[in-house]
């Protein structure tokens, strides 16, 4: 699928590549998971700098207006440079949940997100929850004072190092009503919170979050109590073709990586990529990239112009079809560049296990290959 890019998405697209050359190294990469952090915040500072962080986001909320195609932009160019920083968590989900759901009494919080000195996380999933997020169980009860949340979230992605937490809960009626899903947000550094965070198998940050009775102000309700699931479905629907995207960065890092590998690699007196059967998995592994690559422009111009049911579905395709390339062409790159390929000192490694937790995150091939189905007529 061909798609031409006007002036500042071209613009764009250059800054990022030139950011990822000069910066984003393997060993700079490295050198950034042993952060205190996990990531770098002066790299964090630095994107936004370049707009990175507003370019998504509308004109009237202090972005530049580029909408999705600039999401795919960006999350394309932190796949083939794999960077750790927290794009998805705060721009994608926080951001994405701040432009739709905020009054103008949290407008300052989205002009700290584009200078980038505020980072958000989306507190949603639950140990018992579904890919589809159905029985949320965390409530909000409504006091005196504005709310008291009560719950368990886990896998929160870049949860112990935001500074503010965005949590859904159920507000009134039972438990697990997703019809009364709500918006919280809630300083990270709350005593009340119980936060355990960790790494992940592609080494970036993540938390358990216990919510027991922690209290949050009436103005800490986003948007219309019990009226947060569109809102909630519409941002998750954007972070999963922002996965599409950074999956198709991340694969063609890994093929051209892998071609360069066997154009060097001498065999029998020869380099092996002149070995048919190589090159025919070579050939392979380059198809799938572009038919991924395809599926990830198709849901970015889709995922803000469609309604929902569409929105679903051509979601769930597109992240069937990622999940499936993905999953060829890491194991291909890894195969081809034989032992070596599963050692930490190779990058390598390093994209297959992104890549792996990509397609594990927010429903895999097999969740949304079913809702597909479910959605097509």
């Amino acid at each position: 699928m061909e798609l031409v890019f006007n002036a500042e998405a071209t613009m764009l697209r250059d800054t990022m590549s030139r950011f990822i050359e000069r910066e984003y190294s393997f060993q700079a990469r490295k050198r950034r998971l042993v952060l205190p952090d996990g990531f770098c915040r002066d790299t964090w500072k630095s994107l936004a700098e370049l707009g990175a962080l507003a370019a998504a986001l509308p004109v009237e909320a202090g972005g530049l207006g580029a909408g999705a195609m600039g999401t795919l932009i960006i999350s394309e160019a932190c796949g083939r440079g794999l960077i750790v920083e927290p794009y998805l968590a705060t721009v994608v989900l926080g951001g994405g949940l701040l432009e739709l759901a905020a009054t103008s009494v949290h407008r300052p919080l989205l002009e700290r997100l584009t200078e980038g000195s505020c980072l958000l996380a989306f507190a949603h999933s639950e140990p018992e929850s579904e890919s589809d997020f159905g029985g949320i169980t965390t409530r909000a009860m409504e006091t005196r004072a504005g709310f008291s949340l009560s719950g368990r979230k886990n896998a929160v992605i870049h949860g112990a190092t935001a500074d503010m937490l965005i949590v859904s809960a159920c507000v009134g009626g039972a438990a697990a009503d997703s019809t009364r899903l709500s918006l919280f947000l809630v300083d990270r550094r709350d005593s009340a919170l119980q936060l355990r965070g960790y790494r992940t198998i592609d080494g970036l940050q993540a938390a358990d979050i216990a919510f027991d009775g922690v209290t949050v102000p009436r103005a800490a309700l986003l948007g219309e109590p019990g009226e947060a699931r569109p809102v909630i479905d519409h941002v998750l629907a954007r972070a999963n073709a922002a996965l599409c995207a950074e999956a198709t960065g991340a694969m063609q890092s890994l093929l051209e990586r892998t071609v360069a590998y066997l154009r060097t690699r001498q065999q029998f007196g020869q380099p092996l990529a002149r070995f048919q059967a190589l090159q025919h998995r070579m050939a392979d592994m380059a198809m799938h990239v572009e038919l991924a690559r395809s599926m990830a422009y198709l849901v970015a111009l889709q995922v803000d112009g469609v309604d929902a049911t569409a929105r679903e579905r051509v979601v769930s395709a597109a992240k069937a079809r990622v999940c499936i390339a993905a999953s060829f062409v890491g194991k291909q790159a890894i195969q081809l560049h034989g032992g070596i390929g599963m050692t930490d000192a190779l990058d390598v490694s390093h994209y297959f296990r992104r890549l792996t937790a990509i397609t594990r995150t927010l429903g895999d091939e097999a969740f949304h290959l079913d809702r597909f189905a479910a959605a097509t007529p």
